[in-house]
């Protein structure tokens, strides 16, 4: 009975408080920012409830970017694949409350070293295809730390990796390291979504492939299983994590936006 009563209340509350939204003025509405942004999603809502579900699936799909390009999700292939890839990484198929609670602590300093260099923020999601932020994994070839750097690799862009030091497990150095390599690919490539398949299997490879096909996108490339599935995951990656209510991640939503905007600190 009590539940039944907090819950109309809650109601009637709310009501109220978007009436008066409603009813207040425009200059005012305009000098309150709080206010600004609640009416602003009371009509994203709106002209989401009028939507038919393929006109909401159309308007999801143009949303949907990488690097700041949109993905082609209107071609039959990559749509496929990209709803692959988004169902696997979704909540409800992974359960993945740490997953989160690892974006949430350090995509926003990854994000803050990548920009630095001119490198897109989805770049931040690397680490958490890769290793699962987890700076212990090692693969079967020997990459390791956070951003998975082959020994070699690592010590051409500045880590220390011998029997006493492995920077490759600091986040700091390591996104560093990153982020100027990612930029020496990008000089190479001049395509952000190539630069990523490149992270994965390799500069030199990738030009080949690009060479004998005759092929410079990364979505109509005919490339192995993992680095086909590159470019899906990360992509995939981004949407269940910046959009946590729609892929069934409702529990740390707000311990998500709480940390991007950490606290005054050098994350330099």
């Amino acid at each position: 009975m009590i539940k039944k009563r907090v819950l109309c209340c809650s109601i009637v509350l709310s009501v109220m408080i978007l009436s008066k939204l409603y009813s207040t003025p425009n200059s005012m509405a305009k000098k309150d920012p709080i206010k600004r942004a609640l009416l602003a999603q009371i009509e994203k809502q709106k002209e989401a409830i009028a939507l038919s579900p393929e006109r909401q699936k159309e308007a999801y799909y143009r949303s949907v970017m990488f690097a700041n390009e949109q993905v082609p999700l209107h071609n039959p292939s990559v749509e496929r694949k990209f709803e692959r890839y988004l169902a696997n990484f979704s909540f409800r198929k992974q359960q993945s409350y740490d997953l989160h609670k690892k974006a949430a602590k350090h995509l926003p300093q990854i994000a803050t070293i990548l920009k630095s260099y001119g490198i897109p923020e989805d770049f931040k999601y690397v680490p958490l295809v890769e290793s699962d932020m987890n700076p212990r994994i090692v693969s079967h070839k020997g990459a390791g730390g956070y951003w998975q750097f082959m020994p070699a690799t690592a010590r051409l862009y500045g880590l220390k990796v011998n029997g006493n030091v492995d920077e490759r497990k600091d986040l700091v150095k390591s996104t560093h390291a990153a982020a100027r390599y990612l930029k020496s690919l990008y000089k190479e490539f001049n395509d952000w979504t190539l630069v990523a398949a490149a992270y994965n299997v390799g500069g030199g490879s990738l030009k080949n492939t690009i060479r004998r096909q005759g092929v410079n996108d990364y979505y109509y490339l005919n490339l192995n299983r993992e680095t086909g599935s590159y470019v899906y995951k990360l992509v995939s990656m981004k949407q269940v994590i910046e959009n946590p209510y729609k892929h069934g991640y409702k529990r740390y939503a707000q311990t998500y936006d709480k940390y991007q905007h950490p606290n005054e600190r050098n994350l330099l």
